[in-house]
């Protein structure tokens, strides 16, 4: 019998001389490509050789604070996050050619965007002006952020992949549009630990009035072990089930808590390679711990009456008062160490269109004024507090949202659609520059222009900040090594202090 006959086609192939030498010389060829593709690129190719930087955690306390990959500026980060896509061209990045070209529709415009037909150009709604000594011009709805401009290191060349906001948020938040993947707060927690050891690693204060679209998947930890998520409290409401049973006393309490600590020991010492049992036994020596911490954390009332005016917790509307409170919370939680505190302003988990967000459609000149005057006085009071107690030396201060707004109108002629193509984030703290602007949007704030910054690129530059390689920072998972860059990202170098 001829042997060949049991061979898959592609084996029988390999029988033919002249099938053999063929693929041989492909293979070759693509060899010999891709040691020319590395010539032409050595940070590419350096950066293939690079190993995984695998964290040392500890089963018994995985949230014990870690050592970076190198020396970061920063040792904590805030994120201030905004669903909804602020409006980069009524905020922070000024457009002389909006004004000049309002109610027009030039060459290159598109006639269908996310929501339907494209209307016509539309100059800012708030006037721009120059502020600080660096000049920077931006508009008159942040007036309080505005008149922080000096601190601030803006980068106004982002763009994103998509310009759907669930997908927008899963891909800023975790780098990918898919769910399922571990959050930045997991992946900073999971390298670094915490400096704070009676209060989580990470922190999520959603907003006064729910989550954001893509709801816990913005924190979560996907694939990560489940101790890097983050914890959900705010202001108004802390977390659950730390109180304890009014039929339970505080020394039959101790006592049932030492009870416990024995029964763990011992089960221990019985199983010492129980990675996960540790791990338990540490969360839930984190909760018991937060039963006298975090009741204090959540106490607003010994704060001074110039902290709550600055705040602004005593006047405006009822969202605006929580918010305020929310932004105070965030700078005790960060004045404590926690690593990661990320900060919402606004939710959405029916869709919103600028009732609950930042998602103005329609009649973007009251809905964006409307988060604006929630926003605005609590978060640039927040932030001049951190400096005040000399936090913003080692913490990073992340001001974002997912993607910006068109500088042309939808056909209602009142609001602006998704924009994928440009937009706005803020930085400000340890290891930026003050007073500076990086990237260019073109002249109408359409698409990213100079120096296009790709969400990758800053997420990678907020590691670097914090002490990590974002290409070596990753975790083996389904057979990959998952990254929160996935397998793209460069560090902004110019933005660094």
């Amino acid at each position: 019998m001829n042997n060949a006959e049991h061979l898959s086609s592609h084996g029988r192939q390999l029988l033919s001389r002249r099938d053999f030498m063929r693929n041989t010389g492909f293979s070759l060829g693509g060899l010999g490509l891709a040691h020319l593709l590395a010539a032409e690129d050595p940070e590419r190719a350096a950066s293939s050789d690079k190993a995984p930087i695998r964290p040392d955690i500890n089963p018994d306390r995985p949230y014990a604070p870690r050592g970076g990959h190198f020396n970061g500026a920063a040792r904590q980060v805030l994120v201030i996050y905004c669903p909804g896509a602020v409006s980069h061209v009524d905020t922070f990045d000024y457009k002389p050619a909006l004004t000049r070209l309002h109610g027009r529709k030039p060459p290159g415009i598109p006639a269908v965007t996310f929501e339907g037909p494209s209307g016509n150009i539309a100059k800012p709604f708030w006037e721009f002006k120059a502020r600080g000594q660096s000049g920077k011009m931006t508009s008159g709805l942040l007036p309080h952020m505005g008149a922080l401009a000096d601190e601030f290191c803006f980068v106004h060349s982002l763009h994103t992949q998509t310009s759907a906001h669930p997908q927008g948020e899963n891909f800023f938040n975790t780098g990918f549009t898919m769910e399922g993947f571990p959050s930045f707060g997991a992946w900073v927690t999971y390298a670094l630990g915490s400096d704070c050891s009676d209060l989580p690693a990470f922190v999520a204060i959603n907003d006064p009035r729910g989550l954001a679209r893509s709801g816990k998947n913005n924190f979560g930890s996907g694939f990560l072990p489940a101790a890097f998520q983050g914890t959900d409290f705010n202001a108004r409401n802390p977390p659950a089930n730390l109180d304890r049973p009014a039929s339970l006393s505080a020394d039959d309490d101790r006592t049932t808590i030492d009870l416990l600590k024995r029964f763990n020991r011992k089960h221990l010492e019985r199983y010492p390679g129980d990675a996960d049992l540790a791990a338990r036994i540490a969360s839930y020596e984190l909760a018991g711990k937060m039963q006298t911490s975090v009741p204090e954390m959540m106490d607003l009332s010994g704060e001074p009456e110039f902290v709550h005016r600055e705040y602004g917790t005593d006047n405006g509307t009822d969202l605006k008062r929580e918010y305020a409170k929310n932004c105070i919370l965030a700078r005790k939680l960060v004045e404590k160490g926690v690593r990661v505190v990320q900060l919402f302003n606004g939710s959405d988990p029916s869709g919103g269109n600028g009732i609950t967000n930042w998602d103005s459609h329609s009649n973007i000149l009251k809905t964006h004024a409307m988060q604006a005057e929630i926003m605005d006085q609590p978060t640039a009071a927040l932030i001049r507090d951190l400096k005040r107690r000399g936090l913003l030396d080692h913490t990073l201060v992340v001001w974002c949202t997912e993607f910006g707004r068109m500088p042309f109108l939808q056909s209602n002629g009142t609001g602006r659609d998704h924009n994928p193509e440009a937009f706005t984030c803020l930085l400000a703290g340890a290891g930026v520059k003050k007073g500076f602007s990086y990237g260019e949007s073109d002249e109408f704030g359409f698409k990213a222009t100079v120096d296009p910054v790709e969400v990758y690129d800053f997420n990678a530059t907020i590691l670097h900040l914090l002490g990590l390689d974002h290409e070596r920072l990753s975790y083996y998972h389904n057979g990959l090594e998952r990254r929160l860059t996935n397998v793209h990202g460069h560090v902004l170098e110019k933005v660094l202090a």
